[in-house]
């Protein structure tokens, strides 16, 4: 494999224009999304790890991680924001407001007979698509899931093991969204993506909305300690811009933590978009090689870029080795410190913050982002091991999977 390194941006926040306002994301709006998921019986708060004896081995206050590998048994975050866009699209069609509609009500059959059959399509790297097929699965609902091609089977057959038909096409990541906004357009089914473009909005808007969550049970967790830095991987930025939103809305652009976005090297176009700084997005395009599965999406969500174009302050991009560190930092911890099992995406912001503060050839970086022995860093590994044998091939082994080439 080539030797790749980490590329960084600072992006400073254009004053000669108006910012987008984060509020949407704020913390009322998380309140709202969390009592619906109270709702669910499966909804347990997911544990925020404090790593001490890590945190006193790389010089800085505190460390902790987010573990999303709990989430509704589902191991991974997105099930927040799939299940939150498919309550509101059901609460849209009946012409009431989403809090009308808790998870005992959504379930009754007289909600569905007055709903009638439908059939939610969308694409996935894995997490997204399991999210949409069991909440479909527990409204009694068909689902219908695409992956793009080089998805791991295990993921395949989670979301199968759930009722969807699912298949792996042959297409890359943001070819299968157009695939699937194809078969939504010619058999009348409904679009479930979460990622925006011109013309799709409100629904990746309401995924985004769902993921708050995350961010409010992190606030009740700090107890009052406020991170000084937050990590935030990003595949089309969804995610990454409703918590950028959620702390920018909560502490205002001047007293927000420093927000910094990973991204894998070959799928980088947040990165890319934020270096060029011209108004335009910039895609990645092709096939995209990194073990960041979930990651690996070539163009940026509209909305979530909005947010981060103006509320974050640095764009990383990393190579796979630098994720594959940080599963190996979180699944071996020091003495003292819980282990936290996770996956290649979950695992990118931990595997930066761990080689930014321990390789010296990253020193002006580390002095960039501001990271001293006061800092107080929030990450969210977003999942657990998804692919269990890619997950032990990595941690075990030190081996990638066999989509790259010898001469890669």
């Amino acid at each position: 494999m080539e030797n790749r390194s980490i590329q960084a941006v600072h992006l400073a926040h254009d004053s000669d224009r108006p910012l987008s306002a984060p509020d949407r994301f704020g913390p009322d709006t998380a309140e709202r999304a969390r009592r619906f998921h109270r709702s669910f019986p499966e909804y347990r708060e997911t544990p925020l790890v404090e790593l001490k004896a890590l945190s006193k081995r790389l010089g800085v206050a505190s460390i902790r991680v987010k573990d999303e590998s709990f989430r509704f048994g589902l191991n991974a975050f997105k099930v927040l924001g799939g299940s939150y866009a498919l309550g509101s699209y059901i609460a849209k069609k009946l012409g009431v407001d989403l809090s009308e509609l808790p998870y005992e009500r959504l379930i009754r059959p007289e909600v569905r007979e007055r709903l009638g059959p439908i059939t939610f399509v969308t694409a996935t790297d894995g997490n997204h698509g399991r999210g949409i097929a069991w909440t479909a699965s527990k409204l009694k609902q068909k689902s219908v899931v695409f992956m793009p091609k080089g998805s791991a089977q295990e993921r395949l057959q989670n979301i199968q093991a759930l009722g969807a038909e699912a298949s792996i096409t042959d297409l890359n990541y943001d070819d299968t969204v157009r695939h699937a906004l194809s078969c939504q357009k010619q058999y009348g089914w409904a679009l479930i993506q979460d990622t925006a473009w011109p013309g799709y909005e409100e629904i990746p808007g309401w995924i985004m909305e769902g993921y708050t969550t995350m961010a409010s049970e992190i606030r009740e967790q700090l107890q009052g300690e406020k991170p000084t830095h937050i990590f935030l991987q990003a595949g089309v930025g969804a995610m990454a811009g409703a918590i950028c939103g959620y702390f920018t809305a909560l502490y205002g652009d001047a007293e927000c933590p420093v927000i910094t976005i990973v991204e894998p090297d070959q799928a980088d176009c947040l990165y890319r978009t934020a270096k060029a700084n011209d108004g335009q997005l910039h895609a990645v395009t092709g096939d995209m090689r990194s073990i960041m599965a979930g990651l690996c999406c070539g163009e940026p969500c509209t909305i979530g870029w909005e947010i981060l174009r103006d509320h974050a302050d640095h764009f990383i991009s990393i190579p796979d080795s630098v994720a594959a560190k940080g599963m190996r930092v979180l699944g071996n911890p020091l003495p003292g410190d819980a282990r936290v099992i996770s996956g290649e995406s979950g695992a990118a912001t931990m595997g930066f913050v761990t080689e930014v503060l321990t390789n010296p050839a990253l020193r002006d970086l580390k002095q960039k982002l501001a990271l001293d022995s006061e800092s107080r860093i929030l990450c969210i590994s977003t999942e657990g091991d998804t692919d269990r044998e890619n997950y032990r091939r990595i941690v075990w082994d030190g081996l990638f999977p066999s989509f790259y080439s010898k001469e890669s």
